[in-house]
């Protein structure tokens, strides 16, 4: 049998913000740390905390509870900040928890374009189904470059 099975296993790391789990792609994650303090840059969006320096690179640092209209939280000992790489940039999201690294096959996975056509969605990948759950994967390249088109 030739071409690619719609059958394709991804594996995404599962994180929670409020009452919600995410997705993302594990090949896009570079590094998950505890909490960061980022140095707060003037005239940014609210949704972005600031800016930190890890290992040499300047990575801007996004609050996700903000970005999804949720009140903020004080940080505890579950809170992370996931840091994503693509192309040559990186940006750091800080989540409630990261859970566990799930593994989906392709046919898992809900399209959102049967359920809306709103743009503002356009950085949701899809809604997952895995034990039970509900699991919202984010396209975080979308996200990132809708981010930096802002900036």
């Amino acid at each position: 049998m030739s071409g690619k099975s719609s059958n394709e296993i991804k594996q995404f790391v599962a994180f929670r913000v409020g009452d919600q789990e995410f997705g993302a792609d594990i090949h896009k994650v570079s590094i998950i740390e505890k909490i960061l303090n980022p140095t707060r840059v003037p005239t940014t969006p609210d949704y972005i905390k600031g800016v930190v320096n890890l290992r040499g690179d300047v990575i801007p640092i996004m609050s996700m509870r903000i970005k999804f209209g949720l009140p903020e939280i004080e940080a505890d000992d579950d809170t992370r900040t996931i840091i994503f790489k693509f192309n040559d940039a990186l940006l750091g999201v800080i989540v409630d928890a990261v859970d566990e690294v799930v593994t989906l096959q392709e046919n898992d996975i809900e399209s959102v374009a049967t359920i809306t056509n709103d743009r503002s969605l356009d950085y949701i990948q899809g809604i997952a189904k895995h034990e039970g759950r509900l699991i919202t994967l984010l396209n975080i390249e979308k996200m990132i470059s809708e981010l930096m088109d802002k900036q």
